[in-house]
């Protein structure tokens, strides 16, 4: 089997996605079937298990092919990033066409036009949804649930500042895997607050680091640093607020914390990740 990232390649030893046939050994090829997901926040594990590490969170909406299903669980690969997994089968329905994602930190899904109904379920910043009609201040989505439409856009409205959307997590606890306001960790912030602002990058910080923006030669005393940069080490990213200060979601606070960056590079070079790998600008 030529070698492919196992976290962005829909293949195992039993089964292998069609398109790659002839790139990959596998004991037979099938097609994915479209899906979405149907639950709030979805955990996406590397094995069939519910004490299996959290690779990353599916959310409300996201399309997904889904390759394999057994015991409980779907083997499927996101449509959002390309990330593969396994997760449970009850999370999916339908595929279908969103027309709206959520602009709101999260927001609550409502059985019906009141405020004082019992919700349905709460969906984070970048879920997706189909609007069939609006009533009132509510949109309806083609499952019958009530979203407040403020806190909706169509799908080609974009934040103006990714910066901006990614100081709103200030606070948010540190998740491994995670991806939304209730916890995530540094790849998933800085992939969180992109995709607001119209920019797809992919969900771990190494491939964050082959893939978004421009490399550029960072000072020795950090003194080129602008505001929307990104900083990386060998298993973390932060981004730049201002020319001097940092913000990351990291294990050392547990949260998503803003601090100066030189006392940032001084702490993890001593106690974690290492040097700075690079500095890369959108």
């Amino acid at each position: 089997m030529t070698f492919m990232d196992r976290r962005l390649t829909p293949a195992r030893p039993d089964l292998a996605a069609i398109s790659l046939k002839g790139l990959v050994e596998a004991e037979r090829f099938v097609e994915g079937r479209p899906a979405r997901v149907v639950q709030p926040v979805v955990p996406l594990r590397g094995a069939p298990r519910d004490d299996a590490m959290l690779d990353t969170e599916l959310t409300y909406g996201e399309p997904v092919a889904i390759y394999d299903e057994r015991d409980g669980w779907a083997y499927l690969q996101s449509a959002r990033d390309n990330y593969v997994g396994y997760a449970p089968i009850g999370a999916f329905g339908a595929a279908g066409p969103a027309t709206h994602r959520v602009t709101a930190l999260r927001t609550f899904l409502y059985p019906g036009p009141s405020i004082k109904s019992p919700p349905l379920g709460l969906i984070p910043m970048n879920a997706l949804v189909t609007v069939t009609h609006l009533t009132g201040v509510f949109a309806v989505t083609d499952s019958g649930a009530h979203v407040f439409a403020r806190h909706l856009a169509g799908l080609g409205e974009h934040e103006a500042d990714y910066v901006a959307v990614a100081e709103r997590y200030l606070g948010t606890p540190y998740l491994w895997g995670g991806r939304t306001s209730l916890g995530l960790d540094c790849s998933g912030l800085v992939q969180t607050a992109l995709e607001a602002a119209g920019f797809q990058a992919p969900r771990d910080s190494d491939l964050q680091e082959q893939q978004v923006g421009t490399a550029f030669t960072l000072a020795p005393d950090l003194s080129n640093l602008r505001r929307g940069d990104l900083l990386f080490w060998k298993g973390h990213v932060g981004i730049m607020t201002s020319p001097a200060e940092l913000l990351h979601a990291n294990g050392y606070h547990m949260a998503v914390a803003a601090e100066p960056v030189a006392e940032a590079v001084r702490r993890i070079a001593d106690k974690s990740f290492g040097a700075v790998t690079s500095a890369r600008r959108l």
